[in-house]
């Protein structure tokens, strides 16, 4: 059992349009587990900048970046690690006295996700969104060998570049396409969002796919994945991301890579769903 909060106590955030309880559910579930003197919160904003300047001014050690501010914190940090220099896109800071580091998680859960559930390179994919998740994903597919794939973005400036930059095609809207792998990094779907109950992609859609992965991390299930489900689809979920690409954040704040066993237990507290 880790210590009561106090003046020592070693602070770690998350920043999001949405909060939601999953990071600190996670985060707190492994602290207590490991006696740390560490405490997780989530917050929202609507000034990025003065979030960060927080972060930096209050020694909060480390800082989850979710949608929209993956790339919005590019600026405001002193140093990008690799991970988020190839991408382009943010998803951690780590506060080491003022020193602000930034990395990219999402990667890596994104790689090991399409490798444990065997995935086959040869798929087809069309992948919705052009943002920081969507960069880290596009990037994933191309490293792990898929070469047929669409990127499907409304804004068509920053959905051309990111085609060209991985080699893959782009459209406005996916009417007319069929693929084997459907890919979802939009907030549509996520609970308390304008776009809650919409399909990020049609029936039709989901009809001709063989595997669909949303990245939106809703412990009870988003539109896509109940249709995908029920269409008896291999879904792949958000809060699986979740899960892989936080015990990455947890080991870059702590220093402490937690076993298999532990992880999973995190993971599993995390997606319950709290009783009113």
């Amino acid at each position: 059992m880790r210590p009561l909060i106090n003046k020592d106590t070693v602070m770690c955030m998350s920043l999001s349009a949405r909060p939601s309880n999953f990071g600190t559910r996670f985060h707190n579930y492994l602290y207590d587990a490991l006696g740390l003197d560490y405490v997780y919160k989530a917050f929202s904003t609507q000034d990025i900048v003065g979030a960060i300047a927080g972060v930096r001014a209050l020694n909060i050690r480390g800082c989850a970046i979710s949608m929209p501010f993956k790339e919005a914190c590019i600026p405001l940090v002193d140093e990008l690690a690799p991970s988020a220099k190839a991408i382009d896109s943010i998803n951690t800071i780590v506060n080491t006295n003022g020193h602000l580091k930034a990395y990219n998680t999402d990667y890596s859960a994104i790689t090991q996700l399409l490798r444990d559930y065997q995935v086959p390179t040869e798929f087809s994919f069309a992948l919705l969104g052009s943002g920081g998740m969507a960069k880290a994903t596009a990037c994933a597919l191309r490293d792990a060998g898929f070469r047929r794939g669409t990127i499907v973005a409304r804004n068509e400036q920053t959905g051309r570049q990111l085609a060209e930059l991985y080699g893959f095609a782009w459209q406005a809207g996916a009417a007319g396409l069929e693929a084997d792998l459907l890919l979802n990094t939009t907030p549509i779907g996520m609970p308390g969002s304008p776009e809650e109950a919409e399909l990020a992609f049609t029936e039709a859609h989901i009809a001709a796919a063989r595997v669909v992965f949303d990245m939106v991390a809703a412990v009870s299930g988003t539109p896509l994945i109940h249709a995908a489900n029920a269409a008896g689809k291999t879904v792949i979920r958000g809060t699986e991301v979740f899960a892989l690409q936080a015990v990455e954040q947890f080991v870059l704040y702590t220093g402490i890579r937690p076993d298999a066993e532990l992880f999973a237990q995190a993971a599993a507290h995390a997606r319950q769903q709290p009783v009113a």
